[in-house]
């Protein structure tokens, strides 16, 4: 989310449904659960009922859905009829994982779903159908008691059917009595929103919410290692936010948030020696392979570095290519240029006294 002075200006833009703030903000309103453009039409909320985003995708990803009013997703054109069905077929079935055969049944071709959605507002249908998955997921785990009451906003007769669907995604924390529960968290960054998951003693994940990878790393926390998640903040996460926005702000240079990484030895050395590079430096695969022994290692460490569920914490975007080039990034080559110039700035700053 905006800063608190951005956010009134953006509610005075509400307030005048001001069309020149169309696309640079998007308002989720708690008490109707959708988002919209500055100018909707619609009766405008209290200031206090209002999260402010820079992107549709970040208002997704917390749960709101488009508004029927201004179709916040149109702008700056009405969409086009394929893409309009895409979005419907969405909000009927949220939890659905689209395949090609799905796009056929409804007459949509694989260009209209795949570049067309994309070109139109930023990112493709597969995102945007992961982001309202996810979002309506992470909305409703949020309201913890509430949980059988929101089956209705989902369209679910029982609660057997909403719960079925719902823990395809998170599991269910009533279903644990062994006490391996961990506790999500949304933090805002400047490089959009996270999800943090931790208990009482450690932090077991961070990572951007739009990550391609984020729902596959809650399955594998689920399903190979027995955990459910509930949302709810510990002192680790309430430490975690202090100490992210303090690096964010050139004011941290090391994490001192207790880690638990969970992989193959071979994973925790990798990720041991990423915990260990400097603020303001960088290094390759093959560098890294060789501090292991084993130059012949490179395609492992690869592997290794791509497991890495602790973003930033753990840098794998200090990672580059044996070329000097700055390579791929699971969070997105954008983030990783903004965290490796912010590093070098920060190093450079302290050099300089």
């Amino acid at each position: 989310m905006m800063s608190q002075s951005k956010n009134e200006v953006y509610y005075q833009a509400l307030l005048n449904r001001d069309t020149a703030y169309d696309g640079l903000f998007f308002v989720g309103v708690k008490t109707t659960g959708v988002f919209c453009h500055a100018s909707c039409s619609a009766r405008k909320p209290k200031y206090e009922n209002c999260e402010f985003y820079k992107t549709a995708e970040e208002a997704l990803l917390v749960g709101y859905r488009p508004c029927k009013i201004c179709k916040p997703l149109s702008y700056p054109q009405e969409l086009p009829a394929d893409i309009q069905v895409l979005i419907d077929h969405v909000e009927q079935d949220p939890y659905k994982k689209w395949k090609d055969y799905d796009f056929r049944q409804i007459g949509v071709t694989s260009y209209t779903a795949r570049r067309l959605f994309k070109k139109i507002y930023g990112i493709t249908f597969i995102e945007y159908a992961r982001a309202r998955r996810l979002g309506i997921a992470f909305q409703n785990f949020k309201k913890g008691s509430k949980l059988i009451d929101q089956q209705v906003l989902l369209g679910y007769e029982s609660y057997s059917g909403f719960d079925d669907a719902f823990s395809k995604i998170m599991g269910n924390p009533q279903q644990r009595k062994d006490g391996k529960i961990l506790y999500g968290e949304l933090i805002s960054t400047p490089l959009g929103n996270m999800l943090s998951l931790s208990d009482q003693h450690y932090l077991y994940l961070l990572e951007f919410m739009d990550r391609r990878a984020l729902e596959t790393e809650i399955d594998d926390l689920r399903k190979n290692h027995h955990y459910s998640i509930v949302f709810g903040q510990t002192e680790i996460a309430k430490k975690l936010k202090d100490e992210l926005g303090r690096y964010f702000n050139g004011q941290l240079d090391q994490f001192s948030i207790p880690l638990y990484c969970l992989g193959t030895a071979f994973q925790k050395q990798v990720w041991e020696i990423l915990k260990h590079l400097p603020i303001g430096t960088t290094a390759t695969y093959k560098a890294i392979a060789s501090t292991l022994g084993d130059v012949n290692k490179v395609r492992a460490v690869g592997n290794a570095n791509g497991k890495n569920k602790l973003s930033i914490l753990i840098p794998c975007h200090r990672i580059i290519k044996s070329d000097g080039t700055i390579g791929g990034y699971g969070g997105g080559v954008a983030r990783k240029q903004y965290l490796l110039k912010l590093e070098e700035k920060w190093a450079n700053d302290v050099e300089n006294g």
